[in-house]
């Protein structure tokens, strides 16, 4: 129940922000072009809170925040007093209504960048594309154990995200990527990566295991570093230098697999049984995992242990394989743009395949999948839930400017076609595209809201 709280909370937190973002940018440029608005609202329906200005516009929340509008005096909307027609919308220059339309997703863009901006100065967590089980296609190209993925097509890939976004691109085109690796030492060789074996069955969430690689992790034994004071292993008796053999039965193998199995044997704190081995002599003991809080509305259940610390070869994987990108105010600015840059070309890429069909239509995320991806970064941190903002903006803003009718990439449509043709599109014609695009509107959330349905019960 918490965490549909806490998914509900930042879902509306992040749509609120965006959508206020978006809809200032379309109120801001009609402000600087004469234009009067009648009404600013964030969200639909009902107001729940409202305010007029000065200038007489009326700011206002409505009660469903799943969108947002800028009301402007337009005399397509009803009649226009003679001395108000140099304020009405529909009276101003074509330049000037694609300056207003357009301003809504470039403010979105702006916004990506901020956020962007933001995290890498902040800093952000990262791991590099170490390579760490090798299996399959990837095998087959030659890639070993330990391997760092340089580049790809000569693209360097800094981090998995980036190796996996180019991967993905790749597996969907299924054609051969030029990979170059680096192995501790120093040697780079370069492999051929042929994804044409590639099934049907193939989805981009699974590339990585499809193409046969596994991110490096360390494999730490299970032995426990230190225990929490106050806490169920403390409780329990365990101490430090114990070393856990099975939790409910099932063999820990290292201790990547202590918090696995608590999560999955007392997902709500149920109690554990487990087998411990101190001195050389087996022993059991039974806890009860306590919570914890995790965000705002989130909590998990813990023992209270810490691993033992790494030994030389373990701590030297770490330090090759994690990092932290952070930049100061000048160098960020130029990270936010390139990591918008590639956020767009990943975007524009894959609606591209999927109209094509080479990319699957379950990508398509609705408001549940929003929903839990916001509720996850915020609970990750500042810097996640800035990367998911920044995502989320940049979609916005991309997805606003496709020429679909109703959208703002719609209206612009018809002001370039105005700029053409000389005078504006037809009444008719504009109201035939509204429906199109409003039945390709209805068609794109009901995918999204099928797919995430089908997230939580597959």
């Amino acid at each position: 129940m918490l965490e549909v709280l806490g998914s509900i909370w930042w879902l509306i937190v992040a749509l609120g922000l965006l959508v206020t973002f978006h809809e200032f940018g379309h109120y801001w440029v009609a402000r600087r072009c004469g234009v009067k608005v009648l009404k600013f609202s964030v969200g639909f329906g009902k107001a729940i809170w409202s305010r007029t200005a000065r200038d007489g516009t009326v700011w206002a929340i409505g009660a469903l925040p799943l969108g947002g509008y800028v009301k402007m005096l337009d005399e397509r909307e009803g009649p226009v007093p003679a001395e108000a027609q140099d304020a009405a919308f529909n009276t101003k220059p074509v330049g000037q209504r694609i300056a207003i339309v357009a301003a809504g997703p470039i403010f979105n863009l702006v916004f990506a960048v901020f956020a962007f901006w933001i995290m890498f100065m902040i800093g952000v967590p990262e791991t590099r594309p170490v390579v760490g089980e090798v299996t399959g296609i990837a095998a087959e190209a030659g890639f070993e154990n330990n391997d760092e993925i340089i580049a790809l097509d000569g693209d360097r890939t800094r981090t998995w995200s980036h190796a996996l976004l180019a991967l993905i691109t790749h597996a969907l085109d299924r054609d051969t990527v030029r990979v170059t690796v680096e192995q501790p030492g120093g040697i780079r060789r370069d492999l051929s990566l042929d994804l044409s074996g590639l099934g049907d069955d193939f989805r981009e969430e699974n590339t990585l295991e499809a193409v046969g690689l596994q991110p490096w992790r360390p494999e730490l034994p299970a032995l426990i570093g230190e225990v929490s004071a106050d806490s169920a292993a403390a409780e329990a008796g365990l101490r430090a230098g114990d070393r856990i053999v099975s939790i409910n039965g099932e063999a820990v193998e290292n201790w990547s697999w202590v918090p696995f199995l608590v999560s999955k044997h007392a997902p709500e704190g149920q109690t554990l049984d487990l087998e411990l081995e101190r001195d050389g002599a087996v022993f059991e003991r039974r806890l009860t995992p306590r919570p914890i809080k995790e965000g705002m509305f989130g909590q998990r259940f813990v023992i209270g242990i810490t691993s033992a610390p790494p030994d030389a070869e373990a701590q030297a994987g770490f330090d090759r394989t994690f990092m932290e990108l952070q930049y100061g105010p000048v160098a960020a600015v130029g990270q936010a743009f390139s990591e918008m840059a590639r956020l767009s070309g990943a975007t524009l890429g894959l609606i591209g395949r999927m109209i094509t069909g080479s990319a699957s239509v379950r990508n398509v995320s609705g408001p549940i999948g929003i929903a839990q991806f916001a509720n996850d970064s915020a609970s990750a941190g500042l810097t996640s839930f800035l990367f998911f903002l920044g995502l989320i903006s940049l979609s916005l803003g991309i997805l606003n400017l496709l020429p679909i009718p109703v959208l703002d990439g719609g209206h612009l449509l018809y002001y370039l076609i105005e700029c053409v043709k000389g005078s504006p599109v037809s009444e008719q014609t504009q109201m035939t595209g509204q429906t199109i695009g409003l039945v390709a509107l209805f068609g794109l959330m009901s995918l999204g809201i099928v797919n995430d349905i089908l997230r939580l019960v597959g």
